[in-house]
């Protein structure tokens, strides 16, 4: 086993080809007997283990910069730089990240749980190289799907225009080739009478949509390629008007084509992108045939390739989410979703398959899809932008100014609210709540269970009076019974759940389970709690925080999200603001720090919203003359 003796980069240097060969084999089947077990994201890695192989073999890592465009696709880089005995821990706490994490490795130079952010890092390190005096190289390795993001395109325009050296691999595993690809100009001899020629060309055309002209230099290209075929083949034109030397495209899975390519493009001076054309799941037939099922993937059997899932479990939110969204979308053909390259993960597939016309997937542009969306609500539409919480982050500005300043009606569906497990730091939903709630115009509701979320999408349906946001968790539903008649709920009105007098829980989201809950053990103990449903985070229940503060009962917030800017600080800032007195008021959720990857159980028990706590608190805040009574 060559795997077994191979700890760092260096221990590839006296490889033959053959033996690479044999290597890239053993790691396949590595990935795929350790993620049976741990889940991860097998597809991606499994297309990229020649390319990874190829890089460290040729390059030094970490003299030489290797900056993975979204850190999932770095799995082989692990194996390979002393991390292979770790992968029984992967995305597990505590063990081994799931994305390139800089605290793992000295290896690991970049980190990334979002797209598009590896050509911006690569030119920030080849300008800080240049300015020491230094010789390394500093590679980028950016998906395909990264180049619709207009981060990666500010970049290439940017890399073009200074002429670092810098090189650019393109990991494009959406067009398919034929495996015994040599130079372009053989390939297109071969294609030109044969019959995978308009197949070529198809291909070609899907590339070209997936980067749109920035410019007018660009726009020219553009107008030139329009019935040159060859022209775009042979000259790569459109990165070479931007300045980047072109080679390729190569065939990722050959070692032999790709570490010939890599050798020539170590040579240019300036900029160089490298095409590689890779296939998703390689290696493993299930995944090969279901690469975007298989892109992440909980624990499977391998010889059959079906996922290990826990049977009876109420739905999950996603599911109620997307299933919900068809039954308002055949009552209102106004409705639009709108996703940035997650219609599998946001729950609107079947939605697709019923209203093709009605789903629109941008692709990773979370700012185009929101300011879009407020287009389409200005012209009457109903849009619907399925985003998870983390992607949001990336539409801020376009939240703000062109959705909220104008008070449009856009509704945001925020899944993955909350933490999300194994996917860790990058991914945790928690900052939605203070980057929303601050902005003026919008509203912004979180479901205490499933069938709540339904009425909510109602809700947000029927507003008219600009933005509204529902958010949920990334997690199964209570198992509560979902009502047939949908209703919307009277903005900013709480519910209480449990009346009691000695103090005051409110709760949000999943975190009113978890105040029923305290209540109910506090109830042993002779304390009787009111456990409120604040399921408005935004407005907040004007008439009954005054009535609390009337009472005077003690009060705790309880939210899975940062506490800083959060949903206990709305309350904070109300009772100051309208100068009511409250006995006592703490707050429980997310500490100012980012926290990893584990279960979701593991990581609110790390921040401690845990059931012993929130007793603990309650105690904590009712009067010593209330508890001896």
């Amino acid at each position: 086993m060559l795997l077994e003796n191979v700890n760092q980069p260096a221990d590839l240097k006296g490889l033959s080809i053959e033996q690479l060969d044999m290597l890239a084999a053993e790691i396949r089947q590595f990935l795929i007997e350790k993620l049976a077990a741990t889940g991860g994201h097998l597809a991606p890695n499994l297309g990229v283990v020649e390319l990874t192989l190829a890089l460290h073999y040729l390059f030094d890592s970490p003299v030489d910069k290797m900056i993975f465009d979204v850190g999932h696709q770095a799995y082989v880089h692990k194996i390979l730089t002393g991390r292979k005995d770790r992968f029984d821990t992967l995305r597990k706490y505590r063990g081994l990240c799931g994305f390139i994490k800089r605290s793992e490795s000295e290896h690991d130079v970049w980190e990334a749980g979002h797209s598009s952010t590896s050509l911006s890092a690569a030119m920030g390190m080849a300008l800080a190289r240049d300015a020491k005096g230094e010789r390394n190289r500093v590679i980028a390795i950016v998906g395909d799907g990264a180049l619709t993001g207009g981060m990666a395109l500010e970049a290439l325009n940017h890399i073009g225009h200074e002429k670092k050296n810098l090189m650019v691999v393109l990991n494009d595993n959406e067009m398919s080739i034929a495996p015994n690809v040599g130079a372009l100009h053989n390939y297109l001899g071969k294609i030109r009478s044969d019959r995978h020629y308009v197949k070529a060309k198809e291909d070609v055309e899907h590339l070209l949509k997936k980067i749109p002209a920035i410019g007018g230099t660009l726009a020219k290209t553009a107008e030139k390629l329009k019935d040159s075929l060859k022209y775009m083949l042979v000259q790569g034109v459109l990165f070479e008007e931007l300045g980047l030397t072109y080679l390729g495209p190569v065939d990722g899975h050959s070692l032999p084509n790709l570490l010939e390519v890599l050798k020539q493009a170590d040579n240019v001076q300036g900029p160089v992108l490298v095409h590689v054309l890779t296939t998703k799941g390689k290696g493993y037939t299930p995944a090969e045939a279901d690469s975007f099922k298989w892109h992440g993937i909980s624990p499977y059997k391998i010889e059959s390739g079906k996922v290990l899932k826990s049977v009876g479990a109420p739905p999950m939110y996603t599911e109620v989410f997307g299933k919900t969204l068809i039954e308002l979308a055949e009552q209102d053909d106004r409705i639009i979703a709108v996703t940035p390259a997650m219609p599998g993960g946001s729950g609107l597939l079947e939605f697709a398959e019923r209203f093709p016309g009605r789903m629109i997937d941008v692709g990773i542009a979370e700012q185009h899809a929101a300011t879009m969306s407020g287009a389409l609500a200005i012209e009457g539409m109903k849009p619907v932008f399925a985003v998870y919480s983390t992607f949001l982050q990336r539409a801020y500005d376009q939240v703000v100014h062109d959705i909220c300043r104008q008070n449009l009606n856009v509704a945001f569906a925020i899944d993955r609210a909350g933490f999300v497990g194994a996917d860790g730091e990058t991914h945790q939903g928690v900052y939605d709540i203070p980057f929303l709630r601050h902005v003026p115009n919008i509203v912004i509701m979180m479901p205490k269970d499933e069938n709540e979320l339904r009425h909510m999408m109602k809700t947000a349906l029927d507003y008219d009076d600009g933005p509204i946001a529902y958010r949920y968790p990334r997690i199964n539903g209570t198992g509560v019974t979902l009502d047939q008649e949908l209703k919307a709920i009277p903005i900013g009105e709480w519910e209480v759940l449990r009346d009691g007098s000695d103090a005051v829980i409110l709760a949000v989201g999943p975190m009113v389970q978890l105040a029923m809950q305290a209540a109910d053990l506090l109830q042993n103990q002779d304390m009787n709690v009111r456990v409120v449903n604040a399921r408005f985070i935004k407005p907040l229940d004007d008439v009954m925080l005054r009535k609390i503060a009337k009472d005077g009962r003690p009060v705790l917030t309880l939210e899975e999200s940062a506490l800083d800017g959060g949903f206990g600080s709305a309350v904070l800032e109300f009772f100051v603001k309208h100068q009511l007195p409250v006995p006592s008021l703490r707050m429980m959720g997310v500490p100012d720090c980012f926290i990893e990857h584990g279960s979701i159980s593991e990581q609110r028990k790390e921040v401690g919203l845990t059931l012993e706590n929130v007793v603990e608190q309650v105690q904590a805040i009712v009067p010593l003359k209330q508890k001896r009574a």
